[in-house]
Order: C-alpha cells, then sequence, then structure tokens
C-alpha cells in the first residue's frame, strides 16, 4: 500500500472566502503514484471546512447569504454564548458544523473520481491567521 500525507498551509487574509483546493489536491494524488485508492482532506481548524460542490461563483456568493442567514456574524457576547470566552466567532464554528470537516475521494486509474462539475474547495469562517489542511492518500 502506497501512502502520502501532506499539510497544506493557508493564509486567508479576509475573515471569510472559498478557496479551491483541486488543482493541488489532484498535484498530490499523481504525486502519491497511487492509481487505486481514497484521498481524504480535511480542515484542521474549528472554524473551517473542505467541500465539494460546483466551481460557480453564483453558488459561492449563494453559501455566503445562506449561512450568514443561519448564523450571522456578530463579535458581541450577546447572541453567542461562546464570544463570552474573549472569542468573536461563534459564528464561524456553527458555519463549519453546517459545511462540515472533510471530504474522502476515490481514486480511479491514477485520477479523482468525481462527478462532472464537483470541485474541492476549503472555506475559511475566521480567517486573517495561517491555517491547514490535510491531504491523505491511501491506495495502490
Amino acid at each position: 500500500m502506497k501512502c502520502l500525507t501532506r499539510e497544506l498551509w493557508l493564509e486567508v487574509p479576509e475573515r471569510r472566502a472559498i478557496v479551491s483546493l483541486h488543482a493541488e489536491v489532484e498535484r498530490l494524488v499523481a504525486e502519491s503514484g497511487v492509481q487505486d485508492g481514497l484521498v481524504l482532506v480535511n480542515a484542521m481548524h474549528i472554524t473551517a471546512s473542505v467541500f465539494i460542490n460546483d466551481n460557480e461563483s453564483g453558488l459561492h456568493a449563494d453559501y455566503e447569504k445562506w449561512l450568514e442567514g443561519l448564523a450571522p456574524f456578530d463579535a458581541s457576547p450577546k447572541r453567542y454564548a461562546h464570544n463570552r470566552t474573549g472569542e468573536d466567532n461563534a459564528d464561524a464554528h456553527l458555519k463549519r458544523q453546517v459545511m462540515g470537516r472533510e471530504v474522502v475521494v476515490a481514486i480511479t486509474a491514477g485520477r479523482l473520481h468525481l462527478g462532472p462539475w464537483e470541485h474541492i474547495f476549503y472555506y475559511e469562517f475566521d480567517g486573517r491567521r495561517r491555517k491547514r489542511v490535510l491531504v491523505k492518500i491511501l491506495g495502490e
């Protein structure tokens, strides 16, 4: 069995942003030499997500609007108990819970085995500092 483990470091200057990981994950799959297996891609921070969906700016704007409606940013301690600890990112934790922590993608014939419009993204909800994403590839 082959295994490749990498940590990708990201610096997102905005509080929230969607960043494509797709090309880098494809590159790592090729580097691994795995022809048949799985790749795990997960955010290593509790205020960020990794997800798969269409690479379309309108959809990304819809995510922003929808998530802000579910868990609006409010730095004050009035709305969220978590912010009473001195933090201001309770909304980021809730948004991450909705969008998920990781994705697992099949590798077939040495390539990501995805649908025609599927694309891998990192979604930052509390940026402005370095964050990590784990990529773990296993297979033959």
